[in-house]
Parts: structure tokens; C-alpha cells; sequence
């Protein structure tokens, strides 16, 4: 057996057990369906993974908080990778189960500012946000606060928590 075609039987090997891990995927998610068969599991794993996240798509949107509005989650992408949450004051974590649940990236939730003005301080030319501010009592990463600073142009206000 040529190199080639030892390649070509790897992936076809991989493909099926891809196929094999979803159609468990599908299942463990029927559970709690009435209708579902013994015959479901290899139905399932046919469908595209779009279809078979319509039918549950209303109920997850509304207990996370979110409305069908926003941005469709780009297939194998975090949400808050795809679009910038740095005023947002929900931890990536929560955001991104938002779009994983519904599909959907939420709209980043400003902190009840204009958006023509961010809010916050200036950041002065040269220093870092965090060296400007006494930031002890926030719990964001001097990284995410620098970030913000240096995305803006304002450094963000201290959330006290």
C-alpha cells in the first residue's frame, strides 16, 4: 500500500469516527425527547449541526438573556474572538456560552453610555491605564484593563465587586 493511499484511509478513518462522536453528540441531547427512536441516532448524524440546533434555538435564546438579533456565530469561532467585547462587563465565559447556546453573538452591552464618547478617563500619551488609575479593587487582569484603555483611548472606569 502506497504512502498516498495509507493517507487517504487515515482520513476516511477519521471522518467516520467524527461522524460516530457527533451522532452520541446528537443523542445525549434527545434525552428528554419523546419522540425520539432507536433509529434517531443514525438519522442524526446526517443532519448538519444548524438543523439540529433550530428546534431547542427559541428557549436557549431566552433564558440567556439574548434575542435572535445579533451576529450568527461563525462555525468553530468564540464569539468575543469575533467581535470586540471590551466595554462589555459579562466575562467572556458567559459570552461565549451565549453564542454557543443560540448561535448567535450577543450585541456587546455598553455600560449605559453614549457611544459617540466612551466612558472613562483620557488615557494620557505613553502610559498604560493601569499606571494611571489605581485599579486594586477591579477584578479584570491589568491586561484586560490595558486593553481597553489602548482600544478606546479611555481608560475604563474600576469595577468595584
Amino acid at each position: 500500500m502506497s504512502h498516498r493511499t495509507a493517507v487517504r484511509h487515515a482520513r476516511k478513518a477519521a471522518a467516520a469516527m467524527l461522524i460516530t462522536i457527533a451522532a452520541f453528540g446528537l443523542t445525549a441531547c434527545q434525552d428528554g425527547d419523546t419522540n425520539s427512536s432507536s433509529s434517531s441516532p443514525s438519522v442524526s448524524a446526517t443532519q448538519s449541526p444548524t438543523s439540529a440546533a433550530k428546534p431547542s434555538q427559541g428557549s436557549d435564546q431566552d433564558s440567556a438573556k439574548g434575542t435572535p438579533s445579533g451576529t450568527p456565530r461563525k462555525p468553530g469561532m468564540r464569539c468575543t474572538n469575533q467581535i470586540n467585547y471590551a466595554d462589555d462587563s459579562r466575562s467572556n465565559a458567559e459570552i461565549n456560552s451565549i453564542g454557543a447556546d443560540t448561535g448567535y453573538c450577543p450585541e456587546p452591552q455598553k455600560a449605559g453610555t453614549s457611544s459617540a464618547t466612551p466612558s472613562g478617563t483620557p488615557m494620557k500619551p505613553g502610559m498604560r491605564c493601569t499606571n494611571q488609575i489605581n485599579y486594586a479593587d477591579d477584578s479584570r487582569s491589568n491586561a484586560e484593563i490595558n486593553s481597553i484603555g489602548s482600544d478606546t483611548g479611555y481608560c475604563p472606569p474600576v469595577q468595584h465587586q
